[in-house]
């Protein structure tokens, strides 16, 4: 019996031996698994916290400190448009003309930062501040003819600026130009960001003119107008046209742009062949010249300049405002030509 129940002892031995042994490395495989299972989230949980350690101080990075700047660093145009010199695009164009100078040396290179609480920047010999605290203006001027854009102080002829006689207007710039032959609406300010928001092209802020052309413009020359014609080996673009009246002698159009280049309606009707003998800015965004008469300015409301802003930020302006006189619509190629757009001379 002994030896039975060593035989068995013998034959069941190995066996369960074996199962134990495959148990017991199983058990140390599932171990070493959840071992690793919880190093891998160890280390999955450190990567987090390094990307949010990393996303925290990008964020801290790109976040500017008041008034636009970081680390003390501001854009030499924005400098110069805070400073009431010009706007960013005619600072950019002083720059360029060597104009400004760093710390005495003289600079043409556009995008450079500077800091004008270290660094010394002056513009035809005038030391720049920093702008901060500065107060912001804004008035609504409508230009006679004969008047010119321009802040240089040794210009003989009548400037824009001279025309807003508030004392405590600062020093304000002109928002875009308006040449000397036309007339209308046209944007002071010594705030630079709105500036730079209401005249520049990707911001959309509509402008609108009431333009006089000698001869009578066909339906197919407005067309090519609207399909865009080049000036400067750039296409213009966006831009709307509405028939108010045309006879032989004369058509009277309004003129509606988005973006703006120097004298641009006058270029592209001459580019078509047609002379502009009357060019009016009757609209910026939702502003009028309704009740302010040539030569007469005010200053703009708070609400007026969110307003503008706020268009500048993608909401929806309110349209040109085609008055009684208005003839044609302004869509498409048969904007031009409707039942109320002909009219015969």
């Amino acid at each position: 019996m002994a030896r039975a129940a060593r035989g068995a002892g013998e034959a069941g031995g190995p066996r369960r031996r074996g199962r134990v042994a495959k148990a017991a490395k199983a058990g140390g495989g599932r171990a070493r698994s959840a071992g690793t299972r919880k190093k891998q989230a160890a280390a999955g949980g450190a990567r987090k916290k390094q990307a949010a350690d990393g996303g925290a101080r990008k964020k801290q990075a790109a976040a500017p400190a008041p008034g636009g700047r970081a680390d003390g660093l501001v854009r030499l145009n924005k400098l110069l448009a805070d400073n009431g010199v010009a706007s960013r695009r005619a600072a950019d164009e002083m720059i360029e003309a060597g104009k400004v100078t760093i710390d005495g040396e003289r600079t043409t290179t556009l995008g450079l930062r500077v800091d004008p609480d270290q660094q010394v920047v002056e513009v035809n010999g005038e030391i720049l501040r920093s702008g901060k605290g500065q107060r912001r203006t804004y008035y609504l001027l409508n230009k006679p003819a004969g008047v010119v854009c321009t802040n240089d102080r040794r210009e003989s002829r009548p400037r824009a600026v001279d025309l807003i006689t508030d004392r405590n207007k600062g020093r304000i710039y002109s928002v875009g130009r308006l040449d000397e032959k036309s007339k209308g609406l046209l944007l002071l300010t010594n705030d630079g960001d709105f500036a730079n928001r209401v005249m520049h092209p990707r911001y959309g802020v509509s402008k609108t003119y009431l333009v006089k052309l000698r001869g009578r413009v066909e339906d197919d020359t407005l067309n090519a107008i609207r399909d865009g014609v080049y000036l400067s080996g750039t296409k213009t673009r966006g831009i709307r046209v509405l028939i108010r009246k045309r006879s032989h002698e004369y058509t009277h159009l309004m003129v509606v742009l988005r973006e703006g280049v120097n004298r641009e309606i006058r270029r592209m009707f001459a580019q078509v062949g047609f002379k502009v003998v009357d060019l009016k800015r009757a609209r910026i965004g939702h502003l009028t010249d309704r009740g302010l008469k040539i030569g007469s300015w005010r200053p703009l409301t708070r609400a007026e300049v969110e307003q503008l802003l706020a268009i500048s930020n993608g909401e929806e302006e309110p349209g040109p405002h085609p008055d009684r006189r208005t003839r044609g619509r302004s869509g498409g190629r048969g904007g031009a030509g409707g039942p109320r757009g002909r009219r015969r001379g």
